[in-house]
């Protein structure tokens, strides 16, 4: 029975894939911090790596935060050391996977309104995060392996039970769903099961390098939020620019003030992300959601009613 490494599987996505990867058969080994790992950070990490088919790497604090001068220096080095940890391991071992995924994110590249970013053509952009993004990608190429490396620059992330979506909702049902800054923002985005399917479409495809982990369909805001509020809250909600005698637009101003109460920064939302998956579609992966609509239409027939909890940074 083949094995995969799941690292940083704690998380949202972690937890999605290591059921995945179970129910279809596999042996999950994890790498974390809690006392049900099978192998913790700073102890020896190749007796889990041996063998494996597939490594996997989603360590890192959560970039859902007030970007202060502590929680910045945690968001960078818990990306790129762990990457490294997992480098100089991988060196050591007699019979290491044949390839490393390793998170990255579709922010790296530039606010881009006027056509999306794709793997090849795609400009990088600047400012902490993507800073951010470039030393965690660096840190994987520079690992003293000769595996095939994945860089998975994955747009924001939809499904049941947490990740980015559940503050959105949490909005609408409150009635402040609206549009967020202009609108016109674009947004790319993957239904969580796109992204299990794309991780085992890649691992059993020759590809390496930067892969954009993104729908083929981005929208910008104003239809996201329309669309939330559609499936999960009221229909209407403050700040929907198309109907003013409803609320305002939450524009940047607004943003930060809201981001000052839930701890985060109003770049997580105002930023344009185009991000196109050229990889993926180019080596034939067919996406299981790559509507917006039948991807909320999913995940709303398993979302309970009320207030959902939202972890913070």
């Amino acid at each position: 029975m083949s094995s995969i490494v799941i690292a940083g599987a704690g998380g949202f996505i972690g937890r999605h894939l290591v059921r995945a990867f179970e129910a279809d058969g596999f042996t999950v080994r994890t790498i974390g911090r809690g006392r049900d790992a099978d192998a913790r950070w700073g102890s020896d990490l190749t007796s889990v790596l041996e063998g494996s088919e597939a490594l996997i790497n989603l360590a890192g604090r959560s970039v859902s935060c007030r970007y202060t001068k502590r929680t910045a220096d945690e968001i960078l080095r818990s990306r790129t050391e762990t990457t490294k940890d997992l480098g100089a391991s991988l060196a050591k071992c007699s019979n290491p996977p044949a390839v490393w995924l390793n998170s990255s994110t579709g922010t790296i590249y530039r606010d881009a309104r006027d056509r999306p970013q794709d793997e090849v053509e795609g400009e990088l952009g600047s400012g902490f995060s993507v800073a951010v993004a470039r030393a965690w990608e660096q840190e994987l190429y520079a690992a003293p392996t000769p595996i095939r490396k994945v860089a998975l620059r994955t747009a924001i992330t939809l499904g049941t039970g947490g990740g980015a979506l559940s503050p959105l909702i949490n909005l609408a049902r409150i009635g402040f769903g609206g549009t967020q800054g202009d609108g016109d923002q674009i947004v790319s985005w993957i239904h969580i099961d796109d992204i299990y399917g794309a991780i085992r479409h890649l691992i059993d495809h020759d590809i390496a390098g930067p892969v954009n982990l993104a729908s083929p369909h981005a929208v910008p805001n104003r239809e996201l939020m329309a669309a939330v509020r559609t499936h999960f809250g009221s229909p209407l909600g403050l700040g929907d620019s198309a109907r003013p005698r409803l609320g305002i637009p939450l524009g940047a101003r607004m943003l930060g003030f809201g981001g000052r109460v839930i701890r985060t920064e109003p770049e997580l939302v105002l930023k344009s992300r185009w991000v196109d998956p050229g990889v993926l579609r180019g080596t034939g992966y067919a996406f299981r959601f790559p509507d917006l609509d039948a991807a909320l239409a999913d995940i709303a027939a398993h979302t309970p009613r009320g207030l959902l909890p939202v972890q913070l940074g």
